[in-house]
């Protein structure tokens, strides 16, 4: 019988959970995410969970830097999760295995595989543009994380530094000028839009998809920024596919053309030969989709270190 995985993805807005059974994903549940505290939002998350009945493992997607060992927010965006070990506090409360991960993290592993859950990319990288910029890598079909856990942070790429008044100036916050993130995330969508006469990113590019010239202005110059990024990461990991995500992904190929332009110009010649460059195809199930196939990953690898463990005992 095949496990029953739950996957949660944990937004500044809402929480959408799923389980995926075998290859089939339930339809989602969703709420809007409790802000209030750091317990609320747990005792959200176990009531959620507990709902679904008897799971062999929970995946939890969180818009944070994570500490994988502990499933602890070293950094947390919009929830307050920052320095609270989400996966031992639930593991204790629920009896059963939890991971935690980075939500654009999960998104990509969702990306590497298909519906009958078969690995389709072997080394894959995405980046999830909307309100922030995320990333994730995949290789072999597993998240690379880093020496600690935090690796794929790709929104904060320097793309367009200044560097004669410091860097970056003092005081500043996340994210940096000249970093990927700023420039390319909702925000900047939004004031470049405001700037060339429309009411916000997402009439510009309601706009360019009805051919207006000036709203395909818009979408082309944060395009381009964004393909500058794919550029870097082409060059450094030379992926069987890269992934463009998030709700600016919206715009379709109006964003995802003049991305592929700009990154073919600066990948180094030899480099990127297989690459592909593609829109998300599970979009906004990506986070809960990921974040169950995360459980199911990191549960058999669990049980398989266990079992090493046991047999040399």
């Amino acid at each position: 019988m095949a496990d029953r995985l739950v996957g949660v993805d944990v937004g500044g807005t809402k929480v959408a959970l799923g389980v995926l059974e075998g290859t089939t994903l339930s339809d989602e549940r969703v709420e809007p995410t409790e802000l209030g505290s750091e317990d609320a939002l747990l005792d959200q998350l176990e009531r959620m969970i507990r709902a679904e009945g008897a799971v062999d493992a929970v995946g939890i997607a969180v818009p944070s830097v994570v500490d994988f060992a502990t499933g602890t927010a070293r950094f947390s965006v919009r929830i307050p999760l920052a320095g609270v070990p989400l996966r031992e506090i639930l593991r204790a409360r629920l009896d059963v295995p939890v991971f935690v991960d980075n939500d654009a993290t999960c998104a990509g592993l969702a990306e590497a595989y298909d519906d009958d859950r078969r690995l389709v990319a072997h080394h894959l990288v995405i980046f999830t543009v909307g309100t922030g910029v995320g990333g994730g890598i995949i290789i072999d079909g597993r998240i690379y994380r880093g020496a600690t856990g935090a690796a794929a942070e790709l929104g904060h790429i320097v793309i367009g530094a200044d560097l004669t008044g410091g860097a970056p100036p003092p005081g500043e916050k996340p994210p940096y000028t000249g970093t990927l993130e700023a420039l390319c995330h909702g925000p900047a969508l939004n004031a470049l839009a405001v700037e060339r006469g429309f009411v916000s990113g997402k009439a510009a590019v309601e706009a360019a998809q009805d051919d207006d010239a000036a709203g395909v202005a818009v979408v082309e110059v944060i395009a381009e920024r964004l393909g500058l990024g794919i550029a870097s990461v082409i060059n450094l990991f030379d992926p069987e596919l890269v992934v463009i995500g998030g709700g600016v992904s919206e715009a379709g190929e109006l964003l995802r053309g003049p991305a592929e332009r700009v990154a073919r110009q600066y990948i180094l010649p030899g480099v990127g030969t297989r690459t592909q460059i593609t829109l998300a195809r599970y979009r906004n199930e990506a986070g809960v989709r990921g974040a169950a196939l995360l459980a199911g990953q990191e549960k058999a690898a669990e049980e398989g270190r266990d079992a090493r463990e046991g047999a040399m005992l």
